[in-house]
C-alpha cells in the first residue's frame, strides 16, 4: 500500500473516511474542517483532516451535536488535529451531559409502556405528552394533531 499524499482530493477524503462528499462540504461550511483551493478551484484537504473527521463522527455517535463538536474543536490551538489526550479531556467534560441523557432515556423507557396505544394523549396518566393532564381543557382526542382538512378527508 502506498503512502497517502499530504494533500487529498474530496474524493480521496470521502473514500478514506467513509464520509460522503455532501457531508464534507457541510462540515466545511460549518467550520469543522478546512480545505485549500487549487488554481482550478478544486478542494484539497490536508491528510490530517481524516483524524478530525474521525473525531467528529465519533462525537456524533455518542450523541453530541455539531455545535458541541465545533465548540470542542475551537478549544484546540490553531485548529490543530485532535489527539488522544484531547479526546480524553473533552470526553470527560461531556460525561455529565451524557449521563443526564442516559438517565432521561431510562425514565422515558420506564414510562413508555403506560402510554403506547392510548392515542388521545390527554389521559391523566400520560407522563410523556401531557404532564398533569394539561390538554384536557381542549377536549377529547389529540388536540395537538390538527386534521389535514377541517371536516374533510385528505
Amino acid at each position: 500500500m502506498s503512502k497517502l499524499p499530504e494533500m487529498l482530493t474530496i474524493g480521496q477524503v470521502a473514500e478514506r473516511s467513509g464520509v460522503p462528499h455532501t457531508a464534507l462540504r457541510f462540515y466545511e461550511d460549518r467550520g469543522l474542517i478546512a480545505s485549500v483551493r487549487t488554481a482550478g478551484n478544486q478542494r484539497r484537504y490536508q491528510r490530517s483532516v481524516l483524524r478530525r473527521l474521525a473525531f467528529i463522527r465519533t462525537a456524533q455517535r455518542v450523541g453530541l451535536t455539531l455545535e458541541d463538536v465545533h465548540g470542542a474543536l475551537a478549544q484546540l490551538p490553531d485548529n490543530r488535529t485532535p489527539t488522544k489526550s484531547d479526546w480524553e479531556r473533552l470526553s470527560r467534560s461531556w460525561k455529565t451531559e451524557l449521563d443526564a441523557r442516559i438517565d432521561a432515556l431510562y425514565r422515558l423507557r420506564d414510562r413508555l409502556t403506560g402510554c403506547i396505544g392510548c392515542g388521545c394523549l390527554s389521559l391523566r396518566s400520560c407522563a410523556l405528552q401531557n404532564i398533569d393532564d394539561e390538554q384536557a381543557s381542549h377536549g377529547p382526542g389529540a388536540p395537538k394533531l390538527k386534521p389535514v382538512m377541517e371536516g374533510g378527508t385528505a
